[in-house]
């Protein structure tokens, strides 16, 4: 039975927010282009062949959209990264947090995101699902429609070139990261 657009959205809306979020999108940016997936969702809903599971096909329609999104952005903007102002919603949400606190999670955020960009797409793409969304490897190669060896392969490189950027990051700024 297809599913109707209320369900695919209480189902993938959250998944999604931190989905383009996590992937580059700016955070002044991130409701709006959310917000582009599930127009897409609810114009294309139609057309959903039930191949495979609508998080699945929300997935894919989602990281055509974040490419065009990260793809504008890169032609309008040199200088600046994508994520360098990603504040954590939970951060912001605190109120009660003590500010040194909130302060150093949003900062652990702006780095979680400056280690992101230096992978490649598709090395960020399993890095967080696998280490942030906490899905397993077959969850993965069904959502991202990869072959399953292919993104153990990726994760597994993602994992390495991340802890060497975090390394780097260490010995740059001895003392700022624990």
């Amino acid at each position: 039975m297809r599913p109707t657009f209320d369900q695919i959205y209480d189902e993938t809306f959250s998944f999604v927010w931190r989905t383009v979020r996590r992937l580059g999108v700016d955070e002044s940016a991130v409701d709006d282009v959310t917000q582009e997936v599930f127009v897409t969702v609810h114009r294309r809903l139609r057309d959903f062949e039930m191949r495979c599971a609508p998080k699945t096909w929300v997935f894919s329609i989602a990281m055509g959209i974040v490419r065009n999104y990260r793809r504008s952005r890169r032609r309008k903007e040199a200088a600046e990264p994508l994520s360098s102002h990603v504040v954590s919603p939970d951060v912001i949400a605190d109120g009660g947090a003590d500010p040194m606190e909130q302060a150093s999670l949003a900062e652990a955020g702006r780095l979680l995101h400056r280690l992101l960009e230096q992978l490649g797409e598709d090395k960020a793409v399993v890095f967080v699902m696998a280490e942030l969304e906490g899905m397993t490897v077959p969850e993965i190669a069904e959502l991202t429609g990869g072959n399953i060896n292919t993104v153990y392969s990726r994760l597994r490189a993602a994992r390495k070139e991340f802890d060497q950027a975090l390394s780097r990051l260490r010995a740059a700024t001895p003392g700022a990261l624990r």
